[in-house]
């Protein structure tokens, strides 16, 4: 705990850190790989057909470009910021709300995109994300981005669809006739904050909450104060997408806030579980694949880089995760992903859904906003029932 304080305090952002942060200059050339690659990763994002053999970008890779994978798990953003100031890796799946972190604290480079052959291939909509560029600068490839759904038990629901992320906030009778106290879970981060807000903006207008990562001190306190009643709701705070599979399968956990990843594992295995987009609307995940400012295998790493934008790996990587692939190109013709694979994974919502970003003093929407920092040692007080 102390360690992630540390590393998500050490940086109150603000806009201003854009120019002083481009300091590095990108790899001009490549050379020849080191022989290795390490990345820090979310799971499910670097497969070599362990847990499916038709799911395995990684052994091609090594055997083309003899760099060996190795893979250290992340569970939330968070924790990726603390490994990438802690060093030793060569790249990060850093999602919107560590990825300004990363670019201000300079443990990531710039990337020269020349470099990447596949970049001309990327989503337009991705190719200048403001959490992965800054004056213009590029700090990584666009990976793989989606919603965080609604995901549900379609027992306890009696196969309808709940439509308000209410049935996670507010203690509620459920269709099967018990209360969802206690069998519901909330999303162990700080970023959790902004699903409160996007929720409150549906549900208390006058609070004037205009984007979900830019909240005043009224609205910030209005967010958690629904925290704190979700607090006598929630049966467990989930970080590990395995574990949260575990509560939804046999803990009598019914409704939570989720990835597509895990529905999609579940359902694969007949578990009574579905997803929805609730009236309100939905946050999300943009993630890019950013280089450590201090790699040790800058080579095999670009070649890494490379490799994640085919179309191939694009459209694998999307079907596994129950994501959209950055790379259009990848929607079409892939046997994993199917055709209809990015339509139903939200393809068409880019719109709609409010990207993970960290938040800020300095805001565009208002005079001026709670920072990250604040979010960090707040929510863990409500964790902790403060």
């Amino acid at each position: 705990m102390k360690r992630l304080l540390h590393s998500c305090t050490a940086l109150t952002l603000s806009l201003a850190f854009a120019t002083a942060a481009i300091a590095q200059e990108p790899l001009k050339e490549l050379g020849p790989g080191e022989g290795e690659v390490s990345i820090v990763a979310w799971a499910g994002y670097i497969e070599r057909g362990e847990t499916d053999k038709n799911y395995d970008w990684v052994t091609e890779f090594e055997k083309k470009t003899s760099c060996k994978v190795t893979v250290k798990t992340a569970a939330t953003s968070d924790e990726m910021v603390a490994l990438m100031n802690e060093g030793g890796f060569d790249l990060v799946t850093a999602s919107g709300d560590a990825s300004l972190r990363l670019v201000a604290g300079k443990r990531v480079q710039p990337i020269n995109t020349d470099l990447i052959p596949s970049w001309k291939t990327v989503d337009e909509r991705l190719q200048n994300a403001p959490w992965h560029t800054v004056n213009g600068v590029h700090y990584g490839t666009p990976y793989l981005w989606g919603p965080n759904v609604l995901m549900y038990n379609t027992e306890a629901f009696k196969d309808a669809a709940p439509t308000s992320w209410k049935v996670v906030f507010e203690e509620m009778t459920l269709p099967d006739g018990k209360s969802n106290k206690g069998r519901v879970q909330a999303y162990d981060g700080p970023i959790h904050i902004a699903d409160a807000a996007t929720y409150l903006m549906a549900h208390k207008p006058d609070l004037g909450i205009k984007d979900p990562y830019e909240l005043n001190e009224d609205q910030y306190k209005a967010a958690l104060d629904l925290l704190r009643v979700q607090r006598t709701l929630v049966g467990r705070y989930w970080h590990d997408a395995m574990i949260q599979i575990d509560d939804f399968k046999n803990e009598g956990v019914v409704a939570s806030g989720s990835w597509p990843f895990q529905v999609n594992l579940m359902q694969a295995e007949k578990q009574p579980i579905a997803s929805t987009f609730p009236e309100e609307g939905v946050t999300g995940w943009s993630d890019t694949t950013m280089l450590h400012a201090e790699s040790q295998h800058p080579n095999c790493a670009y070649m890494w880089m490379e490799h994640s934008l085919s179309a191939k790996v694009q459209g694998d990587a999307a079907a596994w995760f129950g994501a959209v692939p950055s790379v259009p190109a990848a929607c079409k013709g892939n046997a994993l992903l199917t055709d209809e694979g990015c339509s139903t994974n939200g393809f068409d919502n880019f719109e709609k859904i409010r990207f993970w970003r960290t938040p800020v003093t300095k805001c565009e929407s208002q005079g001026e906003c709670v920072p990250y920092h604040r979010w960090v040692s707040d929510y863990i007080g409500v964790i902790g029932g403060r």
